[in-house]
């Protein structure tokens, strides 16, 4: 469905509030203030245009900002939990495991292995064709 692009405008700014405030406690109210629409029309319109609702998409960008904080950092779940926006660690660690298939301590195991890895035996991460192609099988 088609929108004026003062809209598009109008739902990208606050979806860009989301993505600069994901640690903090953001409420549809809030978000929909900063789009200046009813949040039951802020709702409607973001969910059309980003094939998801505002909080899915909130759940997703907390989700990937925790996954990279394991990844880079030695910080504990706990930490990362409450970093990222999440106010309950259990929820966080089921949700997380929910969404990624291990919880974010495995995650976290399991990064630092394959980051060991990929220093120890790098060409082992490269696709056979173009290491066949370069001559560095």
């Amino acid at each position: 469905m088609p929108f004026d692009i003062d809209i598009y405008k109008r739902v990208v700014n606050a979806k860009m509030y989301i993505d600069d405030n994901l640690h903090e406690p953001i409420g549809l109210e809030q978000v929909s203030e900063k789009a200046c629409f009813s949040p039951f029309h802020f709702h409607r319109l973001f969910t059309c245009i980003y094939r998801k609702t505002p909080h899915e998409y909130l759940t997703q960008v907390r989700i990937e900002a925790a996954k990279q904080m394991l990844r880079k950092g030695n910080d504990s779940v706990t930490h990362v939990c409450a970093s990222v926006g999440f106010e309950s660690l259990g929820s966080f660690s089921t949700l997380f495991k929910k969404k990624n298939g291990v919880s974010p301590q495995e995650y976290r195991v399991q990064q630092q292995e394959r980051q060991k890895a990929v220093t120890e035996q790098p060409l082992k991460f490269i696709p056979h064709c173009l290491a066949s192609h370069f001559g560095a099988e």
